[in-house]
């Protein structure tokens, strides 16, 4: 039909005309309440962004003369951040003569990824950035709640 009649038949049930395709040849036309269709894809939007659960990256720095308590305790605060479904940073960071034994800061990042096996996937391998040395950890999909 012409644009002219759609139009007359839109104003008389008091609706709008929107053009879905207006590149095609006839373009193509929909007869709807405009105002309405907006309300309703926001409210759609707004509960769709409520749902979603943004993922952070939180970090745990060590050094390699942590004690065993101290490393319990960050242990566990990496695994609490690990099941709410955010990524976890650790980074061990070498002060002084400290960095000639870089393997010890291995050892403790790779002791740290596998006491967080059964929630955590390694992302990153433990790497030497300058005097930190650091290794990415994200949870493992059924573990994430939120």
């Amino acid at each position: 039909m012409s644009a002219a009649a759609a139009l007359e038949i839109a104003v008389e049930k008091d609706l709008d005309l929107v053009k879905i395709a207006p590149g095609s040849n006839p373009p193509v036309c929909k007869i709807m309440d405009y105002g309405k269709y907006r309300f309703e894809q926001s409210k759609r939007e707004k509960e769709a962004k409520k749902n979603q659960h943004v993922i952070e990256v939180k970090e745990i720095r060590m050094s390699p003369s942590i004690g065993e308590n101290d490393f319990n305790t960050k242990l566990k605060n990496g695994q609490k951040f690990l099941r709410e479904g955010d990524r976890v940073k650790v980074t061990v960071r070498f002060r002084g003569r400290e960095m000639a034994h870089t393997n010890i800061g291995e050892e403790l990042l790779r002791n740290f990824a596998a006491k967080c096996a059964d929630l955590a996937n390694l992302d990153k391998q433990p790497k030497l950035e300058g005097r930190n040395m650091s290794m990415f950890l994200s949870p493992k999909p059924q573990t994430a709640k939120k």
